[in-house]
């Protein structure tokens, strides 16, 4: 079948719209299953379309150790799998659940936070239980090998599981073609996230749809120019589910200037393309009306703002500190050298601003000229520690500069290292991100010959000795500062607040109660560590208002609404160091015992006494048992020896009712368990505490 172009398709601004259009072209062809149909443009996006019926997923099992796996809180959640398997008949929009991952920077978690919103606004339930979900929406990262290999596993265990499944990000947007892992999965490019309730929609349906062009937008800012230049994205305006309801990422352009030779996030970004200031200033009016009290402008390069629509960063600085009240903080995100040394005393002036974090990122890579040179940085070293010095001494207080280094690059030499190593050894950042070469497919620098693996560990660690040997916050003890909370540390026992040098203070919570989140805080340190300050809390002084969730409660409430945000998968470290946590690194409900939590039950699920509770170490098991089960009996049946054949049949036996039960429990088993148990302690205790009163009588 031929492709069916829509011509007239200018004129559809709204999504429903297109999806009605596409369903008329299909009726045309009569083969709603089969179609394939080429989009022209459609609302702003100059985008194309490629929809065709999806593959029927793998059902092999997953070997991973994931979560438990349960059903939904209600019992009833869609089954849209099982709905588009059948061709989408009886698909019902909105009534399904949506598992949302994301890896990488925060430009790619405000577009994650975006898709939730956008999602929720539709009816779908954004879930924290993968396997329970419908359909699950990967936001990728291709900075680094480890990133994408993580997301290419997350693929093959969805494929294995059968789920529909939609990939986004970086890593299918710079790689779309053919050969790859995501290979006929449906695909939403980085500028095309407003559309994700379309490909969700397709997706479930058993269509697959790829959303991958670049948005272009006529002129200018100020309406010059007849040509056309590359947009900046999805609106700001779409609904938003913030990960943290205090702080707000505001992506203020996409793609970069820049042609670094190791980099694939330029292949997936693309050219600059800057929002208008207007945009952003409005967006930033509209989150302070929720409650939000910390700004983030972020993008691939803050540096180079606005140089496509003839304005800058200092320009949009200006715009957003107009719009601050004296509760709220802005940070700006990471720039590189050579576009922030046109602005550099500019910024210099409004990083002191006091509602402005004294805080930037400049990533320096090597302390090399030469390999400078080879990276396509466009700087030196020394105007690197020219940005530097004016950021560090023309700032009233200081400010701190945040720096990146790649270890390893493949023309790199000892001399070369060791100059790094120097300029690392100068400055002592606080902050250094540290990391290996890793040869990015399609990038110049992957057709170099690569140093011995062994050399490039050693200068990592080598680094990292480096940046272990000295502490950031000597001599700080007994200081006063005003900082901004905005979040619970990882112990759970100490807020986490921001001063102007956006240093990290950890506040005991148990000192200032729920007042101090989302408040500033005047506080005295009282000890240091190698990443943060620990202070006691002088002074609250709480937000004229708190955003939704904040107002009420005791500390823990507090803490586990600002945990919980959009559904998100922590790394297999953090997993890994607490088992009781959720999938998405929060605290389990308090109100469940911590058996049920530890399995990922729901308080309705606990109550309920009838869901299954499997999890994927008893589902291992099980698989074992029943292939051990099948071998057994056919061992029965080749043994000569009457008493061996009779023994091999009775462990086949054992083995596929020990499988059976494995795959069949029930929480109204699990909680006649945790019973017993509680109630085997309860007699033990009671008999240690009858003895300890019996030897006092003595």
């Amino acid at each position: 079948m031929s492709d069916h172009e829509i011509d007239d398709i200018d004129d559809i601004d709204d999504i429903e719209e297109l999806a009605t259009a596409l369903d008329d072209v299909a009726k045309t062809h009569g083969r709603a299953s089969q179609r394939t149909v080429a989009v022209k443009r459609f609302g702003a996006a100059s985008g194309s379309l490629r929809r065709q019926k999806a593959p029927t997923p793998a059902t092999e099992d997953d070997d991973e150790e994931e979560p438990a796996d349960d059903d939904d809180d209600e019992g009833t959640t869609l089954g849209a799998a099982g709905a588009a398997a059948a061709g989408g008949e009886g698909f019902q929009p909105g009534r399904a659940a949506v598992y949302l991952r994301t890896w990488g920077c925060s430009h790619n978690n405000s577009d994650s936070e975006y898709m939730a919103g956008i999602l929720a606004a539709h009816g779908y339930t954004l879930t924290r239980d993968a396997e329970a979900a419908d359909v699950w929406v990967l936001n990728s990262c291709t900075v680094k090998n480890p990133s994408e290999q993580t997301f290419v596993n997350a693929v093959d265990r969805g494929r294995a599981l059968g789920k529909r499944l939609v990939v986004a990000g970086c890593v299918p947007q710079g790689q779309p073609g053919k050969g790859t892992r995501w290979d006929g999965l449906s695909v939403i490019g980085v500028q095309q996230i407003e559309h994700i309730v379309y490909v969700v929609e397709e997706t479930l349906q058993g269509h697959t749809v790829r959303l991958l062009d670049t948005k272009k937008v006529k002129g200018s800012e100020d309406g010059a120019g007849g040509g056309k230049r590359k947009d900046g994205g999805a609106r700001l305006a779409l609904p938003k589910i913030r990960k943290n309801p205090l702080v707000e990422i505001i992506p203020i352009n996409t793609g970069c200037l820049n042609q670094c030779t190791y980099c694939k996030t330029k292949h997936a970004r693309g050219e600059l393309g800057s929002y208008p200031v207007d945009e952003i200033v409005a967006r930033v009016r509209a989150v302070l009306a929720e409650g939000v009290v910390e700004i983030w402008l972020t993008s691939e390069d803050s540096g180079a703002y606005g140089r496509d629509i003839g304005t800058s960063l200092p320009d949009l600085m200006r715009a957003v500190i107009a719009e601050l009240p004296d509760h709220a903080m802005l940070r700006v995100g990471m720039t590189n050298p050579p576009y922030i040394l046109e602005h550099l005393d500019a910024v210099a002036e409004l990083l002191a601003h006091p509602r402005v974090y004294a805080f930037l990122h400049v990533p320096v890579q090597s302390g090399s000229d030469r390999v400078l040179v080879d990276m396509r940085r466009q700087y030196t070293c020394a105007e690197f520690e020219h940005v530097v010095e004016v950021l560090t001494t023309r700032v009233p207080g200081g400010c701190t500069v945040a720096t990146d280094v790649i270890c390893g690059f493949p023309t790199e030499g000892d001399e070369d290292w060791n100059d790094t190593m120097t300029l690392i050894a100068k400055y002592r950042f606080p902050a250094v991100h540290i990391s290996q070469f890793y040869p990015r497919p399609g990038t110049p620098a992957a057709r170099l010959l690569r140093l011995p693996t062994a050399l490039v560990k050693s200068r990592s660690r080598a680094m990292t000795a480096l940046f272990d040997s000295y502490t950031p916050y000597d001599g700080r003890v007994g200081e006063t500062m005003r900082v901004l909370v905005t979040d619970v540390a990882a112990d759970g026992r100490h807020y986490v607040g921001h001063g102007k040098k956006y240093e990290q203070v950890l506040v005991p919570m148990a000192a200032v109660g729920t007042q101090a989140m989302g408040a500033m805080v005047d506080v005295e340190i009282v000890a240091t560590t190698k990443f943060a300050m620990i202070a006691k809390a002088i002074a609250v002084h709480p937000p004229p208002f708190r955003a939704p969730g904040l107002d009420g409660g005791d500390a823990e409430q507090v803490a586990a609404v600002v945990k919980a945000g959009v559904p998100q998968v922590s790394s297999r470290r953090r997993v890994k160091k607490t088992e009781t946590e959720t999938a998405n690194g929060a605290a389990p409900t308090p109100s469940l015992p911590a058996a049920a939590a530890a399995r990922g039950l729901t308080e309705t699920e606990w109550t309920s006494r009838s869901v299954e509770v499997v999890t994927a170490r008893e589902r291992q098991l099980a698989r074992l048992s029943l292939v051990g089960g099948v071998a057994a009996f056919g061992a029965a049946f080749y043994v000569n020896h009457p008493a061996a054949a009779a023994a091999a049949f009775a462990a086949g036996i054992g083995a596929l009712f020990a499988g059976m039960a494995l795959t069949s429990g029930k929480v109204a088993e699990f909680h006649d368990q945790v019973r017993e148990a509680r109630e085997a302690r309860d007699a033990v205790r009671a008999e240690v505490e009858a003895v300890g009163e019996k030897t006092k009588a003595e």
